[in-house]
């Protein structure tokens, strides 16, 4: 497995398992698929509604809590510092964990600035290693940036092929902040799935057009988290860091970029939801 360092030292697993849409009921044996075949990095998140089964999922495992780097999300709701703080610790207790690897600030709304102040005291205290964002847009980074001590080491975005994220790699760039993908395969979109290219180059390289996607992803340096509850694809997703794109292969894929995401919420609607919805997230999960 590559490994992305990020600007605090810590070494974070380039692909991972997202459990984004993950009943919790799926969640132990689509994990315990993962942890068998190499995967250490875990994606999760306070709205997902699964971290106890994920927490659970990590302890049945096996594999020593040191070894799997774990992240998770915090909702808008609780961005007010004061709400913040109670709910990293909620966060911990529903994964039955001391630390976690990596939390981000899920939305871009709402007291980001009080919850990354929270935030950046948990990582002071020990209980989070390295934390980072999820969905911000560059104003957005700014503003939080000139009022953070810690810069987000993690900015978590749609990305994929048909949409590469190249305004915001350079904008990031400067603090050092590593990109991570949602939707790295599109949300299995499936003119994406079905380019021509990618079945060139599967042909080639003796992949299939999914592990070439991936394969892009790791050559330009992005962290991946596609999500999957089959056994096959969860294996062979990992199967990509035995063949290698060509220069030209990596520009012919560039030139598919039509940076346009597949989801895109409307910022008016993200300001009025987001920070009103309200979820008990203990009694929420299962």
């Amino acid at each position: 497995m590559n490994t992305v360092t990020l600007n605090n030292g810590e070494q974070i697993p380039q692909l991972g398992i997202g459990v984004y849409l993950v009943k919790s009921a799926d969640c132990g044996p689509a994990l315990a698929r993962a942890f068998q075949v190499g995967y250490r990095l875990v994606d999760t998140a306070n709205s997902y509604l699964n971290e106890r089964a994920v927490g659970a999922a990590i302890r049945d495992s096996g594999v020593p809590r040191e070894d799997i780097f774990l992240t998770s999300k915090l909702w808008p709701p609780n961005y007010r510092y004061d709400k913040a703080v109670p709910a990293i610790e909620s966060t911990l207790k529903r994964l039955g964990t001391d630390y976690l690897d990596l939390l981000l600030l899920h939305q871009q709304y709402g007291d980001y600035n009080g919850a990354w102040k929270a935030m950046e005291e948990a990582v002071a205290a020990g209980k989070v290693r390295t934390i980072g964002v999820s969905n911000f847009d560059q104003r957005r980074f700014t503003d939080l940036a000139g009022n953070a001590r810690i810069m987000p080491a993690v900015s978590q975005v749609e990305c994929h092929p048909y949409y590469q994220q190249r305004d915001l790699k350079e904008f990031l760039a400067p603090f050092g902040t590593a990109l991570e993908a949602w939707y790295p395969l599109g949300h299995a979109n499936k003119g994406l799935l079905a380019e021509p290219l990618f079945a060139q180059l599967a042909q080639k390289h003796g992949k299939s057009p999914v592990q070439v996607i991936l394969r892009w992803h790791m050559q330009e340096g992005h962290i991946a988290i596609p999500r999957s509850t089959d056994p096959a694809h969860i294996a062979s997703n990992l199967e990509i860091f035995d063949f290698t794109l060509t220069p030209d292969e990596m520009d012919s894929i560039a030139r598919l970029d039509r940076n346009k995401p597949f989801f895109r919420m409307p910022d008016f609607v993200g300001r009025i939801i987001f920070p009103a919805a309200r979820i008990n997230f203990d009694k929420r999960q299962r």
